[in-house]
C-alpha cells in the first residue's frame, strides 16, 4: 500500500501498531482432537470458510489438553489469519466459538486498538496485503508466514468515523458481490440437468414425436448391441515395439469429457498385421474398458478421425458399428446415461481397485433402436441445444470471471478512498482535528504505550 498514494487525510502505519499478533498452538506430543463435543472447542485452518468459521465440523479438546495449552485462544473481537500451508485466509470468529483454542497454523489479531474490526479485515484481505503476505512468505515444504512479518505489514490509518463508513459500504457491495456469485455457481448445474433432460428425450423418442410423424417413419424396435456391431477388439496391450511403422496409440489421457486433447500423445512401432487389427476408422466407438473410476468404465467415447493412422490401446474396446443400421454419436446417448448408462455400471467388475467391463456384457446392451433418418434428426437436435447450452455456460463462466475480480476492484477503490470521497467532502469535521487519522494515530501509539507499560508493572511485581 506504501506503493499508492493515500486519500488526504490519511495516513499509513504498520499493522503491528494497530493490533497485536499472537500465534495459536500446535496439540501436545500425544493428545488428539475429539469428535465428540465438549466445553472446549478446537479451530482449525480447514474450519475457516467465507471470513468466518464454519461450525459444522468442528473438532474439540478434553480438559487436560485444554489446559496444557489454555493461553493460546482467540475472543469474538479477535481477527484470524492462516499463517501455513494456505496463507492469508482472514475472517471473524462467531459468538459460539469465543475463547476457542486456535491451531498452530493460524494467529489471531487481537487488542485492536482505534480501528474498525471489519475495516481491518477487509484491509487484509486486499489484493495489496496480500501481495505483501506473499512477498513476506517464506518456504522450506509448507509455505510460512512469521507473525513480525505480519506485523510490518503496511495500514491504510483512515479516520475512525470513515473506516466504519467503508465498512458499512463494502458490507453492503461485497453481499450483493456474493449473492450474484452464487446464483451464477448454480448456472452450470442446471445446464447439468437440461443436458441429461434433452438425452432422456431423445433416447426415450420424446424430443422426436412430431418429427417421426410428420415423416411417416416406422416405430422404434427393441434390439441389443450385439446385432448392430461389425467386429470389436480389445486394445493393444505392448508398450513398444521395434519393427515396424511408427502408429499413435490413444490412451485415455488422450481424452477429456470425451473429447480429444492433441500434444501428449505416444507412439509405438507396428508391424502391418498389428496395425491392420489395431487402427480406428472414423466413427467407431471406444469404450474404456478398465479405470480406477466406476463413473469412468465403461464409458463410449466417439472416434472422429484425425487423418492419420491412429490405434488404442488396452484400456479400450474399439467398437465398429453397422453405419446402415445406426449412426455413432446416436449410440454414446443411449450409453452414457440413463438405462443404458446404469446398465453398463452394473456390469462393471471390479478387483484390486480397478473396474473392468468386457466384450459380453457391452453387447449385451439392450434399448429401442429408431430408424436412421430419425436418429440423424435426434442428433441435430441434440447437438444444436449442446450447443445453446454451451454457449450460455461460457457466457456464464466469463460473468464469474468478472464477478470474482469484481471483490478486489472493490476494495481497491476502497482504500483509495473512493467510495467516501462524497462523504468526505460532506462531512470535514468528522475527519479533521481530533477525529483526524494522525490523531487517532497518536492516540493508538499511546495507549499502545500506556498497555506496554503496565505489562511491564505487573511482570516486575
Amino acid at each position: 500500500m506504501s506503493a499508492g498514494k493515500l486519500p488526504e487525510g490519511w495516513v499509513n502505519t504498520t499493522i503491528g501498531v494497530i493490533c497485536e499478533v499472537k500465534g495459536g498452538k500446535r496439540l501436545p506430543k500425544g493428545k488428539a482432537l475429539l469428535n465428540s463435543k465438549t466445553e472446549y472447542p478446537y479451530i482449525r485452518v480447514t474450519d475457516f470458510e467465507n471470513g468466518s468459521v464454519n461450525l459444522s465440523n468442528i473438532k474439540y479438546l478434553d480438559s487436560e489438553t485444554f489446559s496444557a495449552i489454555s493461553n493460546y485462544t482467540i475472543s469474538k473481537n479477535d481477527l484470524y489469519i492462516s499463517i501455513a500451508g494456505t496463507i492469508g485466509l482472514v475472517g471473524e470468529i462467531p459468538s459460539q466459538l469465543d475463547n476457542a483454542n486456535l491451531t498452530e497454523n493460524a494467529a489471531k489479531l487481537s487488542s485492536i486498538l482505534g480501528t474498525d474490526k471489519k475495516y481491518l479485515k477487509f484491509v487484509l484481505s486486499s489484493n495489496k496485503t496480500i501481495e505483501q503476505f506473499n512477498d513476506k512468505t517464506t518456504s522450506s515444504g509448507q509455505p510460512k508466514l512469521a507473525l513480525f512479518r505480519i506485523r510490518d505489514c503496511d495500514f491504510p490509518c483512515a479516520p475512525i468515523n470513515e473506516q466504519k463508513i467503508i465498512a458499512e459500504k463494502l458490507d453492503t457491495l461485497l453481499a450483493q458481490v456474493g449473492s450474484t456469485k452464487a446464483r451464477l455457481e448454480k448456472i452450470p448445474q442446471i445446464l447439468k440437468r437440461f443436458r441429461q433432460a434433452v438425452l432422456a428425450a431423445a433416447v426415450s423418442g420424446k424430443l422426436t414425436r412430431s418429427f417421426r410423424n410428420s415423416h411417416s417413419l416406422i416405430d422404434w424396435h427393441n434390439t441389443n448391441l450385439g446385432a448392430l456391431i461389425v467386429d470389436s477388439c480389445n486394445g493393444l496391450a505392448k508398450r513398444q515395439g521395434l519393427d515396424g511403422n511408427e502408429i499413435t496409440i490413444l490412451r485415455l489421457a488422450d481424452f477429456k469429457d470425451a473429447q480429444r486433447i492433441k500434444g501428449n500423445e505416444r507412439k509405438i512401432k507396428l508391424d502391418s498385421k498389428e496395425e491392420s487389427k489395431y487402427s480406428l476408422d472414423d466413427n467407431d466407438i471406444l469404450v474404456i474398458r478398465v479405470n480406477g473410476s466406476a463413473d469412468l468404465a465403461g464409458r463410449f467415447i466417439e472416434y472422429k478421425s484425425i487423418g492419420d493412422i491412429e490405434g488404442f490401446c488396452d484400456h479400450f474396446i474399439r467398437l465398429r458399428l453397422d453405419s446402415n443400421k445406426i449412426i455413432s454419436r446416436f449410440l454414446t446417448y443411449i450409453a452414457n446415461e440413463g438405462e443404458g448408462r446404469f446398465y453398463l455400471r452394473n456390469s462393471l467388475s471390479t478387483s484390486a481397485g480397478q473396474n473392468t467391463i468386457n466384450q459380453t456384457s457391452i453387447k449385451g446392451l439392450s434399448f429401442l433402436l429408431p430408424p436412421l433418418p430419425e436418429q440423424a434428426e435426434i442428433v441435430r437436435r441434440v447437438e444444436q441445444l449442446f450447443a445453446y447450452a454451451d454457449t450460455i455456460e461460457k457466457q456464464v463462466n466469463n460473468a464469474l470471471a468478472r464477478v470474482n475480480n469484481l471483490t478486489q476492484s472493490i476494495l481497491a477503490k476502497a482504500f483509495r478512498g473512493e467510495l467516501t470521497a462524497q462523504w468526505r467532502a460532506e462531512n470535514p469535521d468528522l475527519i479533521s482535528g481530533e477525529n483526524s487519522a494522525t490523531a487517532l494515530l497518536e492516540k493508538i501509539k499511546a495507549e499502545r504505550a500506556a498497555s506496554g507499560s503496565k505489562k511491564n508493572a505487573r511482570k516486575k511485581a
